[in-house]
């Protein structure tokens, strides 16, 4: 079963920008779909983003369309998130999380998560 380990996380002013990385282990990278949530203290887990197991299809949360991108390099198995224009609403740990099917938004729906990494803007 893969595993998963964030990176990149941090400090960082407002309409800054940050990419967060996620490396795999232990599996077919290639297989998997790849999900970001995140969730701020006090608040339930998020969906922000999920990009198919080819890369070729991606879904955004509103709350982060246009400002996000999510991106992936099967041969270094690694999936990316790109954010760019971060609000302090934006502050939260960040998971990548894998499921073996298609794209859901739902965090009940994939299996295997990596131990997260904080993201906090400040105003």
């Amino acid at each position: 079963q893969v595993q998963l380990v964030e990176s990149g996380g941090g400090l960082v002013q407002a309409g800054g920008s940050l990419r967060i990385s996620c490396a795999a282990s232990g599996g077919t990278f290639s297989m998997y779909t790849m999900g970001w949530f995140r969730q701020a203290p006090g608040k339930e887990r998020e969906f922000v983003g999920t990009i198919s197991w080819s890369g070729g299809s991606t879904y955004y949360a509103d709350s982060v369309k246009g400002r996000f991108t999510i991106s992936r390099d099967n041969a270094k198995n690694t999936v990316y998130l790109q954010m760019n224009s971060l609000k302090p609403e934006d502050t939260a740990v960040y998971s990548c999380a894998a499921r073996a099917r298609g794209y859901s938004g739902s965090p009940d729906l994939y299996a295997t998560w990596g131990q997260g990494t904080q993201v906090t803007v400040s105003s």
